[in-house]
């Protein structure tokens, strides 16, 4: 097993896979759709990870009208809020978390406020200052619109940031905007990022003194 080291100036989070394991309710939730719409489950669960639900929608039923994926996504949306039972965190997600908490950081979620709020909460993690969900990007990943954004927000450029990302779109998303990008878990495994780790116990924050973060990560 190797090691290596990142260095950067902020760090930009994908939630779900990454820090929260909301694997079960979002079977649970697809399953159901898939089934209401005539469609194979297994099918479907191949390609909901990452995206926000209406461009999950739009792959699967590309030829129904964009107004009633939004509609869709919106009864989804409320569905999965509802829904937290075996929402969990990744190991080492809060260790992780308290690591970095004075270091410049945000979240960047295909969730919206309410359903991120409900599974950080669930997984018993903090809720970043800086974060970027579904309401504030007009495109989903894998466009590189939400990266760039919580990049902005911090005042980082894209090459001082790291994204940590579990999906195909998610990790798409990260290099369109110009970021290195740590893979979490097994999805990621076969995407070939800058470094893969199966969780966040593998990852050891070191605070530099010339502000930047070190990131010791084992089994890259």
């Amino acid at each position: 097993m190797s090691a290596t080291v990142l260095t950067a100036s902020a760090l930009l989070l994908d939630m779900d896979g990454t820090l929260v394991n909301s694997d079960a309710v979002v079977e649970r939730c697809w399953r159901r759709w898939a089934l209401r719409h005539g469609l194979d489950p297994e099918a479907a669960l191949k390609v909901v990870h990452g995206r926000q639900g209406y461009a999950t929608m739009a792959v699967l039923l590309p030829d129904r009208p964009v107004e009633e994926n939004y509609a869709d996504n919106r009864v989804m949306l409320a569905e999965e809020t509802a829904d937290v039972d075996g929402v969990v965190p990744i190991g080492g997600a809060a260790a992780f978390m308290a690591a970095i908490a004075g270091l410049p950081h945000a979240l960047v979620t295909s969730a919206d406020s309410a359903l991120a709020t409900a599974r950080m909460g669930a997984a018993a993690l903090p809720m970043p200052a800086v974060r970027v969900t579904a309401e504030q990007v007009g495109a989903s990943k894998p466009d590189p619109e939400g990266f760039l954004k919580g990049a902005a927000e911090l005042g980082f450029g894209a090459a001082d940031c790291i994204v940590f990302e579990d999906s195909e779109a998610g990790i798409a998303a990260g290099r369109a905007a110009g970021m290195r990008v740590v893979g979490v878990g097994p999805r990621a495994a076969a995407l070939a990022p800058d470094a893969h780790v199966e969780d966040l116990t593998r990852i050891r924050v070191e605070a530099a003194g010339d502000g930047t973060i070190r990131l010791h990560i084992d089994g890259a």
